[in-house]
């Protein structure tokens, strides 16, 4: 195994030595060139520190760098941070380093261990992956105690970004998919974009947000907003959208006409906020109320469809005697005063959740068992 010699940048931050350089993946992929040290959860004196490899997530990225290779395309710009507690020769004049792996290998992987392994299944898959050059810094002279506590502070300090920006992100690309030329996406990413359901339901939360009739109207707390004036934020509201309307269970989904789903969505809420209209209800338009009445929309929305009526009275009438055949524990959901803060609303968990909505699937039911049923 010879030595490698690269261009680099040194970079010194207190005391401690970066070189900033980019490494092909031929390079990192030799015999011992790195290690990952990975912390055993069932040894009490093991010395590793490193999350256990999640084979899956690192085959999305070795699918995702070999689809890029015919478009050359693929885009990893994020480097990895690999130390050694040797000395790395650096050349003032020529800017290079030069790395003998048998005298400071194996480097230790601190960040990227994920990408390594998944640029080492592409390379497997396609060669040409292995000209791939991968951005590196590399710490030199770092004890490997010091290697530690810098995975802690990359993988605690690092955020990721915030889902309501993803969620547009998202909305947009599906936006550009059939008048655009998109670049190569994770698979992940390209089902949902090509899907454009997140699209749908950022577009309803807009429109719930913005139409001045809405009860909805600045309520909603969208991507990069700081408004102190609102209830619940866009991404959990999408959530629930896409998880409860736009599936191939609620009737909604097959209108196939944007426009009136939307109506008809707001007019939902219309009729929700005209019976529980008290202003102190602020519940009702958080997490709970949101996570609530989007999963009852499935059954409530296949009860309108055999009516052919989604005109807000029509909905307030259904509602209405819906919420009266409530029984039990949960019989006053239709009353302003279960929405209150500090009301029986505030303390559901998901498991309450889905017993108030069977509840109340039961009580829209024997709206239509009055008569006898004859077998």
């Amino acid at each position: 195994m010879g030595n490698l010699v690269i261009p680099a940048a040194r970079v010194k931050q207190g005391d401690l030595l970066l070189y900033a350089t980019s490494i092909k993946v031929k390079d990192l992929a030799r015999d011992n060139f790195y290690s990952v040290e990975t912390l055993d959860p069932n040894n009490g004196n093991d010395t590793g520190y490193q999350r256990l490899l999640n084979t899956a997530r690192a085959k999305r990225l070795a699918d995702y760098i070999v689809k890029g290779q015919d478009s050359q395309d693929a885009f990893l710009p994020t480097s990895i941070l690999i130390a050694t507690d040797k000395e790395l020769p650096f050349d003032d004049q020529t800017n290079t380093i030069t790395i003998d792996p048998a005298a400071v290998g194996p480097f230790s992987v601190v960040d990227g261990q994920h990408r390594v392994e998944g640029l080492k299944m592409a390379a497997q898959k396609d060669p040409r992956v292995l000209e791939f050059e991968v951005p590196v810094n590399i710490a030199a002279n770092l004890p490997r105690i010091a290697q530690m506590c810098h995975f802690l502070i990359v993988n605690t300090t690092q955020k990721s970004v915030d889902k309501s920006v993803e969620q547009r992100i998202i909305a947009r690309l599906s936006d550009a998919i059939d008048i655009e030329e998109l670049p190569s996406l994770p698979k992940w990413i390209s089902n949902i974009v090509e899907r454009g359901e997140v699209d749908k339901a950022v577009k309803m939360v807009v429109y719930l947000n913005e139409a001045s009739d809405s009860p909805w109207a600045g309520k909603i707390l969208m991507a990069n907003d700081n408004s102190d004036t609102t209830s619940i934020n866009q991404r959990s509201f999408v959530k629930a959208i896409v998880k409860y309307l736009l599936t191939a269970n609620n009737p909604l989904s097959v209108i196939n006409d944007f426009e009136r789903e939307k109506k008809i969505f707001l007019n939902y809420w219309k009729a929700i906020a005209s019976i529980i209209s008290d202003e102190s209800a602020t519940v009702l338009y958080k997490y709970n109320g949101v996570e609530l009445f989007c999963k009852f929309s499935i059954p409530f929305f296949t009860k309108l469809f055999d009516q052919g009526k989604f005109t807000v009275p029509a909905m307030t009438a259904m509602l209405s005697s819906c919420f009266e055949n409530v029984e039990g524990e949960y019989a006053g959901v239709g009353h302003s005063e279960w929405w209150t803060k500090g009301g029986k609303a505030s303390f559901l968990n998901a498991g309450a959740i889905n017993v108030v909505s069977q509840e109340m699937s039961k009580a829209l039911h024997k709206l239509s068992m009055a008569s006898e049923i004859e077998i």
